[in-house]
């Protein structure tokens, strides 16, 4: 008759606790650090972006330029408002022509066209390739703008063109940029026109 061998039973080993413990720690303080770099990644590119004007994010300048350039830009103002945001927007011309080094001055006007009291705020974008020149001196961008029923108001951009544009190997041939705004809703309860006079401080 056959005969079937059995293998001889075998302990097997238990698994180390202290290894599996911190290893899974290790696993952990991985995951943990990733997710903290994510979110730290956006107010940095921002800022980078902001630095750079990489992305087409316009650069700050507290005063003017020091010296003018020789050459004339044709400057495009495209603007828009989101879907939930009931107000007009638009520029008081389309677009300029801008010498560089040269401060420029151009107002939006924007009214409210609902019955309400709203409040919005607005982003902003410049041609990529010109926007490590492109340096905004005063912008409607920088706070919430509020408009009651029907209210309207004009809004100043002041701005000028690096000249040492001029030299940048993108820029050659570029005779035309846009800057384009976005209002969007603020992220507040609109109030109904009864409710808006109410608040309103008494003289």
């Amino acid at each position: 008759m056959p005969r079937i061998s059995t293998p001889h039973s075998r302990p097997i080993p238990m698994a180390n606790n202290k290894t599996n413990a911190r290893t899974a720690w290790t696993i952990a303080a991985v995951v943990a650090a990733m997710i903290g770099l994510s979110y730290a990644a956006v107010p940095l590119y921002a800022a980078f972006c902001k630095a750079t004007g990489y992305g087409g994010v316009l650069r700050t300048a507290d005063t003017e330029s020091a010296t003018l350039g020789q050459r004339i830009i044709n400057v495009h103002f495209d603007t828009n408002v989101s879907g939930d945001l009931p107000w007009s927007f638009e520029p008081e011309v389309d677009s300029i022509n801008v010498r560089t080094g040269q401060t420029a001055t151009v107002f939006f006007k924007v009214k409210n066209l609902s019955n309400q009291q709203t409040a919005a705020v607005a982003s902003y974008n410049v041609s990529e390739q010109v926007s490590p020149w492109f340096y905004k001196i005063s912008c409607f961008c920088t706070s919430e703008q509020h408009l009651g029923p029907g209210e309207s108001a004009d809004l100043p951009v002041v701005f000028y063109l690096d000249p040492a544009l001029e030299k940048d190997e993108a820029m050659k041939g570029v005779e035309t940029v846009t800057l384009s705004y976005t209002f969007y809703s603020s992220k507040q309860d609109p109030q109904p026109v009864a409710d808006a006079a109410k608040n309103k401080p008494k003289l």
